[in-house]
């Protein structure tokens, strides 16, 4: 406390001891406890006074990249015991925020895990940072506190031993007599030793700080026979002290008050500290006017704090109203992940929000922060549940896909490329069919599957290729036939003449598939067969059968599926129509008389007629049979 309070120290009478009582109800004692503990903490380590100078962050509003960066440039550039408030303060805007995100990750692992021996992990590679950085502080303030201790204990030492020697010195049990003069330049080593001898502990601080002011009076008091020197150093402490008066006077007009109050806290210890005692006539006066300075500042801190308060109960009602709007958001019905993803984004943008609304009042802190976890817990039961279906949605998906990646491997060397390409066509459209499959194997199983198709149509282009110089090659060597062919005439031997005309049909087939877009030569040939069938002396069957394989030949040589697949299903039509005709013709002649039939010349020439159709339908069988063999 400051010397002017202290109990120990002498008074001229019992009215002024009770007029310092009254000056002391004229400050609040809890402020000057509070400035004298804060000088006896900055006392006791100078670095703490630095912390004044760091600007103090409202850190709940700060997101964890910037909490971790803000710790990482105090570490670095400021003392250890400067930034002790303001890291701890980090620490827990840390803590808070970080466990929450792995409650909400926690919730969503078990919200969508599907399986039960599954534990939940969760790794925040900024955490690991931050933890560094902590460490890193604590190291160095232990470090720090280690030495501070022994520094203490031995400035501790010093001043008890410069206590006793003032002692000694007021009492007149020094070895040797003193003069006046001696006895002052003795007090003024003392007082020069005390100012260089060091920190002490804090708990010590106002304990011996006034053990040494009350002997430091009992000095002035006990040279009182050498008034000339007293009264000058009683002058010079005045005007120090009220230089000091006049300095908190300024302080007043500040318009930082908290620094004006750190500022005053800072000429309370100077008061204390490095000023002497006054003449008794002007201590209470002095103490008085700095004590009424000192409760104005008391009273404009108060409505500083008030107005804080005002702030944090208005932070209070928007994060209040932030959790109704969370609360809203959860409870939306929403159907798709579009949807969700949207509701994600305004669920992100409240919590920032609410995390930039600032500080609310102490006693509030906790409930708030726990209804606001609860809004979004909430939102988050109803997001996992919707996202676990999709996830077994997707695995489904995962399975389907990894089956046609088998299928897909499985035929990608495959080079009957006319049965196989049509498959792989096919896996490829399944697999445009089927929905999403868990990200983290989405590109692992895209991969295979791509490179197994890229595998398989690399390999049949390559053939393709080679096929399509083939075809070429077949185009000119039937055109050039075909030019030969023109020009060649029937011997007039039957048997001779067949077996010519089925040697130029090998040979043509022989020449293997042309181009796509030339197949029209193929047209050309089987009008010269046409021709030479023609003047064949076969049959009706004969020719067409013989025109018929030719044509197959053609078909099956040029891999035309769809055409056979017509030429399939026109046979089939002629058959159900030949089929049908004889049943009708059978049919009419049960309604002619029995007595007629046998001479009706109507009844033979449908009969005939039937026969004729018999044989039709035994030539459309016939390439029926043939067709199917294919």
């Amino acid at each position: 406390m400051l010397e002017e309070k202290n109990d120990n120290l002498p008074q001229v009478d019992g009215e002024q001891n009770e007029t310092s009582q009254e000056s002391v109800t004229i400050i609040s004692q809890s402020v000057l406890e509070e400035i004298d503990n804060s000088n006896a903490e900055e006392n006791e380590d100078e670095s703490v006074k630095d912390k004044h100078d760091i600007p103090v962050l409202d850190y709940d509003t700060l997101s964890k990249e910037e909490l971790t960066n803000e710790l990482e440039q105090l570490v670095a550039n400021h003392k250890v015991m400067a930034i002790k408030d303001h890291v701890e303060e980090i620490k827990k805007a840390f803590t808070s925020k970080y466990n929450d995100l792995v409650d909400e990750k926690k919730e969503e692992f078990n919200e969508t895990n599907t399986d039960e021996n599954a534990s939940f992990e969760y790794h925040f590679p900024l955490k690991n940072k931050f933890d560094t950085l902590y460490n890193e502080y604590r190291t160095k303030r232990n470090e720090h506190y280690n030495q501070l201790q022994k520094n203490l204990k031995s400035n501790f030492s010093s001043r008890t031993e410069l206590i006793e020697e003032l002692k000694s010195l007021v009492d007149g049990t020094t070895e040797e007599v003193l003069s006046i003069g001696d006895m002052f330049k003795k007090v003024n080593s003392i007082r020069e030793r005390w100012k260089s001898s060091g920190a002490i502990p804090k708990d010590k601080y106002n304990i011996i700080w006034n053990d040494y002011h009350f002997h430091l009076e009992r000095f002035y008091d006990l040279i009182h026979l050498d008034k000339e020197a007293r009264d000058l150093d009683f002058k010079h402490n005045l005007e120090q002290k009220q230089h000091i008066i006049l300095k908190a006077k300024e302080l007043l007009s500040e318009t930082d008050i908290m620094k004006a109050f750190r500022d005053l806290q800072l000429l309370h210890r100077i008061w204390k500290e490095e000023v002497g005692p006054v003449d008794r006539d002007q201590r209470e006066v002095v103490w008085n006017e700095f004590s009424d300075i000192t409760k104005l500042m008391h009273e404009k801190r108060e409505v500083f704090f008030s107005k804080a308060k005002e702030r944090e109960q208005a932070n209070l009602v928007t994060k209040n109203e932030i959790v109704t709007l969370i609360s809203g958001v959860a409870n939306e019905k929403v159907v798709n992940h579009n949807e969700w993803q949207g509701q994600i984004k305004k669920i992100e943008t409240l919590r920032d929000a609410f995390f930039k609304a600032g500080k609310v009042p102490v006693e509030e802190t906790e409930a708030s922060w726990a209804i606001f976890k609860n809004a979004v817990r909430s939102f988050n039961v109803n997001k996992n549940a919707f996202y676990k279906n999709i996830k077994s949605e997707q695995q489904d998906n995962l399975n389907t896909k990894m089956q046609l990646v088998e299928k897909a491997k499985a035929l990608k060397d495959n080079s009957d490329f006319h049965a196989t390409t049509p498959i792989m066509k096919k896996i490829q459209d399944d697999w445009k069919k089927v929905g999403h499959v868990p990200r983290k194997h989405s590109d692992k199983i895209w991969k295979e599957f791509k490179d197994a198709c890229n595998h398989y149509f690399d390999n049949m282009h390559k053939m393709r290729n080679v096929e399509e110089k083939v075809e070429v090659e077949a185009f000119e060597n039937k055109k050039n036939y075909l030019d030969t062919l023109k020009e060649f005439e029937l011997s007039g031997e039957h048997k001779t003449d067949l077996d010519i005309i089925k040697t130029h049909i090998a040979t043509w087939k022989g020449f293997g598939k042309v181009p796509f877009n030339r197949r029209h030569i193929e047209g050309k040939f089987n009008k010269i067969l046409d021709a030479l069938f023609e003047k064949l002396s076969l049959s009706k069957k004969d020719t067409e059968m013989m025109k018929f394989s030719a044509k197959l030949d053609q078909l099956v040589e040029n891999e035309d599926g769809r055409a056979i697949e017509k030429e399939q299903f026109f046979i089939r039509k002629k058959v159900e129509e030949v089929q049908n005709e004889i049943f009708q013709l059978e049919n009419n002649i049960q309604f002619i008389s029995s007595s007629s039939k046998g001479e009706n010349p109507f009844i033979k020439e449908v009969q005939k007629n039937i026969e004729r159709h018999k044989e039709d339908l035994k030539m459309w069988k016939e390439k029926q049979e043939k067709i199917k063999e294919l």
